[in-house]
């Protein structure tokens, strides 16, 4: 008869982390990264790293939250021009929350993206 262990143990990888609130910056230089690679990220290491599992949820709400206010502002253009307003609103906080957040990962804090829309 085998025994397997079970017991994982998970390590404690804050670059990990702070890779993962920053690649969502690759929204600016390649037009879709910014959502791709920390899902890619969180599936990886999700079982291996201490905090990925609550700092990938939370990254891929948030990418997903920006992209459904980013559809649901491009009609609001024709009224009254508040959709430019929105979306000039949604590129500032994609751009300035994840560096936040990366911050807050490296000191070992849990994430804090306001506004999302809790998919996951």
């Amino acid at each position: 008869m085998e025994v397997i262990n079970q017991n994982k143990t998970l390590e404690t990888n804050n670059q990990l982390l702070v890779i993962a609130h920053l690649s969502q910056l690759l929204t600016y230089v390649t037009g879709f990264g910014g959502l791709l690679v920390p899902l890619v990220i969180w599936l990886a290491s999700k079982d291996s790293v201490t905090g990925m599992d609550e700092h990938g949820k939370a990254i891929v709400n948030f990418q997903l939250s920006v992209l459904l206010f980013t559809l649901l502002s491009i009609p609001a253009i024709l009224l009254l021009g508040l959709g430019i307003l929105s979306l000039i609103f949604i590129g500032i906080v994609a751009f300035v929350l994840p560096i936040v957040n990366a911050v807050r990962a490296s000191n070992g804090e849990a994430p804090s993206y306001f506004m999302t829309i809790r998919f996951l």
